[in-house]
């Protein structure tokens, strides 16, 4: 598929974090009186915070957002969630009713919400002007079978995410808290990850929303069959989120790609974002470094997809609910890791 979209641009706009304000910053934690490795973790995200702040001392992390990509997939009609088909609209209003636990984390932390309806199977007026602006369509093809998007609607799909990061990172947001909500996706996800990581369905198909041994077997037999249409198009990355992909993958691709070039941080959910993080290290490899991986959910494809981004989870929560829950957890250790260094007062040398 000839594409409009310059993947190769990303490769050279994607630079490294600052290495000499991440070693500023360990070196900082000495004047604090704090030993080496004494606060953990914290102080490994405090580093890696510098580098992508590009300054020492930390600026602490006080303009968090959350921001969830939304649409259904074809593939749900199969059977392959506990969640009927096409009830994702279902799930977005209750977000922007404030009545989803994702909202009450968000406030609890004192994060922004935003909601981006790429392609979900609901009325072009079921939600408000900002929330649907970017939506490619309604719901996506069954993968297993046929293509989710058309290469148009992929590119348009991740024309959109650019546009969302850059208005992200125009409006001053300094850390983003990823998610999505669709029926379906981990199924979707699934395939991506079975493509690049070349392993088969079984290897990657996961339980989910919780689904049974039956469910499991359907599902893993749809991320089969879309693992054949897939594997012919991996050297195109908008032609593979085309066939298998969907409009929120594709979006969170480019979402997360331009994340990277304007140095925006990114904490990754779960195995959804780590799929599309997997097809943007593909175009660009240095973007894993803009990235951490909020939590671990228990899905098999999530521990290769992160295995081979080489990210190691913050938590390990379990959380499958999607909508950004399982990265939203993680928020406060980035928040503790970028005011310690900022606020604590040096020790005086001992004489």
């Amino acid at each position: 598929m000839d594409s409009t979209v310059d993947l190769d641009a990303f490769s050279s706009l994607v630079e490294r974090p600052d290495d000499t304000a991440r070693q500023a910053t360990e070196e900082r934690w000495a004047s604090l009186g704090v030993p080496p490795g004494g606060l953990g973790q914290l102080q490994q995200l405090g580093g890696w915070l510098a580098g992508v702040q590009g300054r020492c001392p930390v600026r602490p992390v006080e303009q968090a957002k959350v921001v969830i990509f939304a649409g259904d997939h074809g593939v749900a009609s199969l059977g392959v969630s506990t969640l009927p088909a096409g009830t994702t609209a279902d799930r977005v209003r209750a977000v922007l009713d404030g009545a989803a636990p994702v909202n009450v984390l968000a406030q609890r932390f004192g994060a922004r919400m935003r909601v981006v309806d790429m392609s979900v199977d609901a009325d072009a007026d079921a939600f408000p002007e900002e929330v649907v602006r970017h939506r490619v369509r309604r719901g996506s093809g069954r993968i297993d079978i046929e293509d989710a998007l058309t290469g148009a609607q992929a590119e348009q799909a991740f024309l959109a995410g650019v546009a969302v990061a850059d208005e992200e990172a125009d409006s001053g947001t300094d850390l983003v808290v990823l998610g999505d909500l669709g029926v379906g996706s981990t199924t979707v996800a699934a395939v991506l990850v079975g493509a690049l990581c070349g392993t088969d369905a079984a290897a990657v198909t996961g339980r989910g929303s919780g689904i049974d041994d039956r469910m499991w077997m359907v599902k893993c037999a749809a991320v089969r069959d879309a693992l054949r249409r897939a594997r012919p198009v991996l050297g195109d990355q908008i032609a593979l989120l085309a066939a298998t992909g969907g409009a929120d993958f594709a979006a969170i691709t480019g979402f997360l790609l331009q994340s990277a070039v304007r140095r925006t941080p990114v904490l990754l959910d779960g195995v959804v974002s780590a799929a599309c993080a997997l097809v943007a290290q593909r175009i660009a490899f240095r973007a894993p470094e803009w990235w951490r991986a909020g939590q671990a959910t228990g899905e098999p494809a999530l521990v290769k997809a992160y295995d081979r981004l080489t990210l190691e989870p913050l938590q390990d929560q379990r959380i499958t609910l999607g909508g950004a829950v399982g990265a939203l957890m993680a928020l406060p250790l980035l928040q503790a890791a970028s005011s310690m260094p900022a606020e604590l007062p040096e020790q005086p040398e001992s004489k």
